[in-house]
């Protein structure tokens, strides 16, 4: 008799183990030259400025001077995105460690403009305007500058020149228009409608107004703490009696106690009078409860009493 074939087919033999760190036999990765690496990175850096990944390019420009500290067209190009990300303090500490001979006053101007240090632009504006009086950017930014700091009569007349010369239905024509009219507004609330409006007010108020000194400024020395005192303890709310547990036309505290015996049955409390011909029942017995009499047999014997038994019938 042939032997009978396995119902499961025979598991093939295990292979050896791999080694989990296993040298790669291919050939070694080339390094590449500082100048190769330079030229990679400048290809990343045109793809990130034009699809507008100002962070990601941001690190690209810091890589290209890390191999090249003196690279004008990375520190410009890094200059510019600082810019456009609104790192401005980054951006002036750029500046101040520009190389000497190159021309960033215009850059350095702007910055402390828009970081508020509105003492330091005004000097270094005045320098530009001294050096370039005919410079559209330093014209601008002088005007924004005046603009600022409340001097709207000097804004309205840089930006009026500024518009004079502008080109019609270019972006900087409505910039400056926009302008020009904010500072024509403010000029003439401060000249004219400021007067009216007080003119408008009735005399008691203008008067109070005139005769009123000009208000303090709290100094440091005044504190204007309050102490705060502790919360007292507040007295815990009286408990409501719940209404379902109250009788009906009983009022908690007004009316008078409800009965005591409102519990029993009416035919066991002490008010109750039982109808004519019926006799009262003895107190305090439960309901199916019959008091055994004297001579009268109990429920137990009452089967074998006097009474005939009824028979069969034949």
């Amino acid at each position: 008799m042939a032997p009978k074939k396995p119902r499961t087919a025979p598991t093939p033999a295990s292979k050896p183990a791999q080694p989990k760190n296993r040298k790669r036999t291919g050939p070694p990765k080339k390094l590449l030259s500082d100048s190769e690496k330079i030229k990679k990175l400048y290809a990343t850096l045109v793809k990130q400025l034009d699809g507008a990944h100002f962070p990601n390019a941001l690190r690209t420009t810091d890589k290209l001077l890390a191999l090249d500290p003196n690279d004008a067209d990375a520190r410009q190009t890094q200059l510019f995105l600082l810019l456009q990300t609104d790192k401005y303090a980054q951006a002036l500490d750029l500046l101040d460690h520009a190389p000497e001979g190159q021309d960033v006053a215009y850059e350095r101007a702007y910055c402390l403009y828009r970081l508020q240090r509105e003492e330091d632009a005004d000097t270094a504006l005045d320098e530009l305007m001294a050096a370039k009086p005919d410079d559209r950017g330093v014209q601008h930014l002088e005007a924004q500058l005046s603009y600022r700091q409340g001097q709207y009569g000097a804004a309205y007349d840089l930006y009026n020149s500024l518009l004079d010369s502008a080109e019609p239905g270019t972006d900087e024509h409505a910039d400056i228009t926009t302008n020009a009219r904010a500072a024509h507004a403010h000029l003439d609330f401060v000249t004219s409608s400021f007067a009216g409006a007080l003119d408008a007010l009735p005399p008691s108020i203008t008067s109070a107004l005139e005769s009123a000194p000009p208000p303090t400024l709290p100094s440091a020395s005044t504190s204007t703490f309050t102490p705060v005192t502790a919360p007292t303890a507040a007295a815990p709310p009286k408990r409501a009696v719940r209404k379902k547990r109250v009788p009906k036309g009983v009022t908690p505290g007004v009316g008078p106690a409800p009965d005591p015996e409102r519990w029993l049955k009416k035919t066991e409390r002490s008010t109750y009078v039982p109808p004519r011909g019926k006799k009262r029942a003895g107190g305090g017995a439960t309901q199916g409860f019959t008091p055994a009499a004297e001579g009268v047999p109990s429920a137990g014997g009452a089967s074998g009493g006097g009474g005939k038994k009824k028979g069969k019938k034949k």
